[in-house]
Formats: C-alpha cells, sequence, structure tokens
C-alpha cells in the first residue's frame, strides 16, 4: 500500500509526527514534522502511558482526558493542545504500540525461510500482543474504527507502520511493486478484521490463525500475477 500523503489537521499538536526510527528497512519515509524537544517527548510519553494504563483497566470508556492530564500530571489544555480528542489520543496510542512492535521485531525477526511464513508468523506475533491486552486492544481499534478525517495524520501512521511490519517480513531487497503492495493491503486488512472479530467473541483463535495463514500466502504469488 502506498502510504497516503498526511493530511494535518489544523490543530496538530506538537509529537504527532512519528519518529523516523519506526520505519527502518520497510522503505516507507516518516511524515514530515519537527522534532521534538526532549522535554515535549517526555510529556507525550507521560500522555501515552496514562492512557495505555486506563485503557488497560477499563476500556475506551475509561479514557477521559481530564484522568488522562490528572495521571500524566499535564494541564487539561496541554494534553489537547497534544491531541484534540479522545480518538487522536488513542489512535496515537496504538501507533506508539505499533512502533514498540516494530522495534522488538527488529531486535528478533521471524527466522522462517519461506516469506509467508514469515508474515504469518509476524502478525501472529502482532496479534498475540493484543490478545494479552484486551480492554487496550479494544479501545485502540474502536478509536481506530471512529476515527473521522480530523485524525488522517495518526491514522495514515498506524497503516505506514502496519505496512512497515508487513514488509519487513516479507525480506524485500528492492522496492515492492504494485502486486506486492496490494497483497500487504489485503494482508493487513484481514489482520484487522480478525482483531476486530476476536474482539467481538466471533472469532476464535484458531480461526484467526487460519485466516492470516491463508491470507500470508498472498506474497508468494509472483510478481507478475494479477
Amino acid at each position: 500500500m502506498t502510504p497516503p500523503t498526511p493530511r494535518p489537521h489544523p490543530r496538530t499538536p506538537p509529537g504527532t509526527a512519528p519518529r523516523a526510527a519506526a520505519y527502518p528497512r520497510a522503505g516507507l519515509a516518516p511524515p514530515d514534522g519537527p522534532p521534538l524537544t526532549e522535554r515535549q517527548e517526555e510529556r507525550r510519553r507521560r500522555i501515552l502511558r496514562a492512557t495505555t494504563q486506563l485503557a488497560r483497566r477499563g476500556g475506551f470508556d475509561a479514557v477521559q482526558m481530564r484522568e488522562v492530564a490528572e495521571s500524566a500530571q499535564v494541564a487539561l489544555g496541554t494534553l489537547y493542545r497534544y491531541f484534540p480528542s479522545k480518538v487522536h489520543l488513542l489512535v496515537a496510542t496504538m501507533q506508539d504500540q505499533l512502533e514498540q512492535l516494530l522495534a522488538t521485531l527488529h531486535r528478533r525477526p521471524p527466522t522462517q525461510s519461506d516469506p509467508a511464513e514469515r508474515v504469518a508468523e509476524t502478525l501472529m506475533r502482532a496479534f498475540r500482543a493484543m490478545q494479552r491486552e484486551p480492554h487496550l486492544a479494544d479501545a485502540m481499534v474502536r478509536a481506530l474504527t471512529f476515527a473521522d478525517r480530523s485524525a488522517s495524520s495518526e491514522v495514515d501512521t498506524v497503516l505506514r507502520l502496519t505496512t512497515a511490519i508487513v514488509l519487513d517480513a516479507m525480506g524485500l531487497t528492492e522496492e515492492p511493486t504494485p502486486r506486492q503492495l496490494s497483497a500487504v493491503r489485503v494482508i493487513e486488512h484481514t489482520w484487522l478484521l480478525s482483531l476486530i472479530t476476536w474482539l467481538a467473541g466471533r472469532a476464535s483463535l484458531d480461526q484467526v490463525r487460519t485466516d492470516i495463514t491463508t491470507v500470508s500466502r498472498l506474497v508468494e504469488q509472483p510478481p507478475s500475477a494479477v
């Protein structure tokens, strides 16, 4: 999937631009954005930690902006300058979780020789990370589905990171072809839908594993395939 051009929100706060370190090896450049100062980065980390803790305990409804501000020890107005709404905040939390996952995968990459097996194993690792924190996962997924155009920059970043994770697992040594990018898009959609249906209690873990294994085989098709 060709990464979309982020559309800046008129209230884009400091700290919403992803760090360049989140995109190595995948051939994706992060969106442009001014680098954070050390103080801004530390404040942003406190906000995201507070959001994560609240969501872990009670899911989407437990994340209230005033409680996040109090837990992060920032003024409510400061929180809104960083994240204009709870949806922005939780989508940014999903971005943060995916950045951590990508860093972990770089430290401990899948070892299978077959690209499809590496993609399936990588996405199952990502799924299991979400599975361990079901309230947090549900809060982030709900925010992603509720997001409107005002959160397009944050949503675009989540999609960029998911693309980076899949392309890394494929082990490409050159730019992906349009067909490969199309396959990645279908794989991403299947992974997200599997997460949504599992969270809703409509899919078992075995079904999720089967669907992810099946769709990951798309990367085995020759570049000329339609």
